[in-house]
């Protein structure tokens, strides 16, 4: 089962619904749909089996033959059985060639490829189904159809080995390969971030977070559909579905901790980063592809930090010793400047310069415009950066006139100063 669709954030998914009819609310179906419709009731056998908990009914939408695929099943529907989920179906959207192409294998029996939308959801935790996309091969043994394997591709946590879960007071934990301790301690610090980030965020969400705890950063990666190399220094993540906000947003975060960088903080480092990934779970419903990375990342950042009495020298050192350089930078961080693939420094610099800008509004203009600042600018900016981002920066500069009343050059001009006057530059 994969997951191929996510959007990652730094510090840096599964249920009683409706089973998904193949020939949905579009008119009467189709030859096509019905040619397809023995491979949506066998998907429709394997949903309802997972609703259920009916082990055996489960089983027996798998491969027989299978005999690897099998044995992998038998732990993925006990890692599910241990989620509490209200929703789970699937809903074939394509197949044989125009789902994705199989190996060559000879003789044997009739294989064939299908790409479906997996919907599910976890009671408490999803707001609204998290879609996921599928890609099974499906074997047909005397003239019955099985699922023989899975796709290639983004894992889920429960395909990772036997899962634990432990329930916080408003966290769920699953973890693999992980000490129930851990979890529960991952669970305490959980607990401890939802009232720190409702405090700065008083807006509508669901004040509970889902932590997955994967056994390694080869377990992380595999999550999130990344290089190993390019979270080994990352803390923890939060994936979700942004883009959408308000009434039609359809939030589905999830905080993927690195054990080993995570389990190497101290207790304040463990706070700040759980409060930081605890404010994307708080804000994504009003996050969207126009809101600027340097403010979604400077104001989770600014979430962490409030209250911890650090000195701004020790919360930017990269951006500090390059002010103390007189290399101030001369633009607001821009959304590259947060890949996890590229340069250490800048990465970190670009986190500094959003917390500081953050910073600056809450002090300068009240923390009530910094979130004003937010809600403004993810409701109407322009979704995409078809004219080289331009259209972002016209929008990001109505809304910092009708927010905070400047526009954008004057504001990084203030930002500029604010730096250097913090950091010594």
């Amino acid at each position: 089962m994969r997951w191929r669709s996510r959007t990652v954030s730094r510090v840096a998914a599964p249920a009683a619904g409706l089973l998904v009819l193949l020939s949905g609310c579009g008119g009467p179906p189709t030859d096509r749909d019905a040619s397809h419709a023995p491979l949506q009731a066998l998907l429709d056998r394997q949903a309802e089996a997972v609703l259920t908990g009916d082990r055996a009914a489960y089983l027996a939408t798998v491969d027989p033959l299978a005999d690897r695929y099998r044995a992998a099943q038998r732990t993925v529907f006990g890692n599910l059985a241990r989620l509490p989920l209200s929703q789970w179906s699937y809903r074939v959207t394509a197949v044989g060639d125009d789902a994705f192409p199989l190996p060559e294998r000879g003789g044997g029996a009739r294989r064939i490829a299908v790409r479906a939308e997996l919907s599910y959801r976890v009671t408490g935790y999803d707001t609204a189904p998290v879609r996921a996309e599928e890609r099974l091969t499906l074997t047909e043994r005397q003239d019955r159809w099985y699922v023989s394997s899975d796709g290639d591709g983004t894992e889920q946590l429960w395909e990772q080995g036997g899962m634990t879960v432990v329930r916080g007071e408003r966290s769920l934990v699953l973890g693999v390969g992980r000490p129930e301790e851990e979890l529960r301690a991952l669970a305490a610090d959980a607990d401890r971030a939802v009232p720190a980030a409702a405090a700065r965020w008083p807006r509508d969400w669901s004040r509970r977070v889902l932590v997955e705890a994967p056994a390694s950063v080869e377990g992380m990666a595999a999550l999130l559909g990344g290089d190993p190399a390019s979270y080994r220094g990352i803390a923890a993540v939060t994936t979700g579905e942004a883009g959408g906000s308000g009434r039609d947003a359809k939030p589905a975060e999830r905080i993927v901790v690195n054990p080993r960088a995570y389990g190497v903080l101290g207790e304040r480092g463990r706070r700040i980063v759980m409060t930081h990934e605890t404010t994307h779970v708080a804000t994504r419903r009003y996050t969207t592809a126009a809101t600027p990375m340097w403010l979604s990342e400077g104001f989770a950042d600014w979430v962490a930090y409030h209250g911890t009495g650090r000195p701004p020298a020790l919360v930017a050192p990269r951006l500090t010793e390059a002010a103390r350089r007189g290399e101030l930078p001369r633009e607001l961080p821009a959304d590259e400047d947060f890949g996890f693939a590229g340069d250490g420094g800048r990465l970190a610099r670009a986190y500094e310069g959003g917390w500081l800008a953050c910073r600056m509004v809450a002090e300068r203009w009240g923390e009530e415009k910094l979130t004003e600042l937010y809600l403004r600018t993810g409701r109407d900016g322009p979704p995409g950066d078809g004219d080289g981002g331009e259209a972002r920066k016209r929008a990001l500069d109505a809304a910092l006139r009708e927010v905070l009343g400047t526009d954008l050059a004057g504001f990084t001009a203030s930002w500029r100063d604010h730096v250097r006057r913090e950091l010594g530059g």
